[in-house]
């Protein structure tokens, strides 16, 4: 895979200009995080090279330094809202959040679960917490937030929260996803930190979009593209531009609240630490790292077909709106792109044909393909059949190929795949008793003892990661799950395979 990004010169610049800012103000800087702290597989995408867990190696330069703060919104608890990467709700993601930073020796200081209502669901959330040893807080919604300055910067605005107790001079405070309350977070632990006579700032680190990029570069599209559920649209930073002169670039909902943050940060910081735009109130070096443009704006091109195709299906399962893919649509119209740019599709969709076309195949009601590009550029089909998914049949395929082995060989004994069946129709009541991907591989990997050719196939998956892929309808949670573990980059069409409401 061609590189686009150096990942070590990023850590080495952002983490200087975070301590360089958190040196301005004297005693505590907050520093709100955005986007994902762990396993940032958007920014990886888009920037050939960014290392998907760049922000905990940056932590972990800096943890002698920092404290932990995760906001979670009540309402997204409650509305079991997800992470399409990992698929995960916010809550889980929390929990897991917490672990991975665990396992990378950094702890979290609390969650705070924010504009709370006594939520039934959230008490639950709250107490798995406090009695696993995690310091929680709960943060009511503020009347008149966020245009009443004077009530928001009062006693009854932030004054009402509770205060976060913090040993460290720089606050990290992260969350699972958008409009969480991090930044509400921090100017209230501001505005408590002034009370007590302690010199406390704050600051934004958002990857994306990237400041200094061109407006309408690739890596900014792809961030409107990865956001259209939101409605975010990059745009030249007025308040930079009045200020120096500079053109920098930005997003709406930063911009369009900036001058509220600027009269809230007014009631509660020296007028010396105010900040004259929204991108100078970030802390951002990613533009910096870019080491080979080319590679990256076809990278990030690509990612905004692959937003496309989620968008359609968000849609087709009823959890978006259809102005939702009309929006990356808009942008792929901009880049003078299609669907088809993605390499992968078109072979999909003719398996697809092929499946369609051959006596006996099928699974359901529709006859599917995929897809899979290796890291040379060689296309694997795999069509459904009885027996496998279009999924399963490609990945096995494509280990056959890398290990050499010829196409005409069966990774899977009739017997092992009799045996995974029966186990699905006669105990699990399973009325389609063809594989999944996750099933396919536990079958071959339970196979490697016996059979020599499965082990060496079965060496082969680590090579998948990162690969792309298409299958022509929607997968099943067994062929989703799979895919995601083994970090294959997969898009679909809006299709399902099967009338019924049920197995889909």
């Amino acid at each position: 895979m061609k590189i686009g990004f150096d990942s070590e010169q990023y850590l080495r610049e952002q983490s200087a200009a975070i301590l360089e800012r958190a040196g301005r103000f004297g005693d505590k800087l907050y520093l709100e995080f955005g986007g994902k702290l762990i396993c940032d597989y958007h920014a990886a995408r888009v920037l050939p090279g960014y290392d998907p867990d760049a922000k905990i190696k940056l932590l972990q330069r800096l943890k002698d330094k920092v404290d932990i703060i995760i906001c979670i919104y009540a309402g997204a608890i409650e509305e079991k809202k997800m992470r399409a990467d990992f698929g995960l709700s916010y809550d889980a993601d929390t929990m897991r959040t917490i672990d991975d930073l665990r396992n990378w020796g950094l702890n979290v200081r609390a969650v705070v679960v924010t504009r709370y209502r006594n939520q039934p669901s959230v008490k639950v959330f709250l107490n798995r917490l406090e009695r696993r040893g995690i310091k929680v807080y709960t943060h009511r919604p503020i009347e008149g937030y966020p245009t009443d300055v004077e009530a928001i910067a009062s006693p009854k605005g932030y004054g009402a929260n509770a205060y976060i107790e913090t040993e460290r001079p720089i606050v990290v405070v992260t969350g699972p996803g958008p409009n969480s309350g991090k930044m509400a977070t921090c100017l209230s632990q501001v505005y408590h930190e002034q009370l007590q006579g302690v010199k406390a700032g704050y600051a934004k680190f958002e990857t994306f979009p990237v400041w200094n990029l061109p407006l309408n570069h690739p890596v900014n599209l792809a961030y409107e593209a990865a956001t259209a559920d939101l409605g975010d649209v990059n745009m030249v930073d007025p308040f930079q531009l009045e200020a120096t002169g500079e053109t920098a670039v930005n997003y709406n909902r930063d911009v369009e609240i900036f001058p509220v943050v600027r009269r809230i940060c007014a009631k509660i910081m020296p007028p010396e630490q105010l900040y004259v735009s929204p991108t100078d109130m970030g802390v951002n070096r990613v533009g910096f790292a870019i080491s080979d443009d080319a590679v990256v704006r076809e990278a990030a091109t690509q990612e905004i077909i692959r937003r496309y195709f989620r968008s359609l299906c968000d849609h087709a399962n009823g959890v978006a709106e259809k102005q939702v893919a009309e929006r990356v649509k808009l942008l792929m119209d901009d880049l003078s792109i299609n669907e088809l740019d993605r390499k992968v599709v078109a072979p999909a969709r003719k398996a697809a044909e092929i499946a369609s076309s051959t006596p006996g195949k099928g699974n359901g009601n529709v006859f599917c393909g995929a897809a899979l590009e290796l890291a040379d550029g060689t296309i694997i089909t795999g069509k459904n059949s009885p027996l496998l998914h279009a999924a399963s049949s490609c990945v096995l395929n494509a280990i056959k190929y890398l290990a050499g082995l010829p196409d005409a060989l069966y990774l899977l004994s009739p017997q092992v795949i009799d045996s995974v069946g029966e186990l699905k129709q006669k105990i699990f009541k399973d009325s389609r008793i063809s594989l999944t991907l996750t099933e396919a591989l536990t079958a071959l990997s339970v196979s490697m003892p016996s059979n020599p050719a499965a082990s060496l196939a079965m060496k082969c998956l680590k090579q998948l990661e990162g690969c792309e892929m298409h299958i022509s309808h929607i997968p099943p949670q067994g062929d989703e799950i799979g895919l995601r573990k083994l970090g294959i980059h997969v898009t679909s069409d809006p299709v399902f395979t099967s009338k019924n409401l049920f197995l889909d």
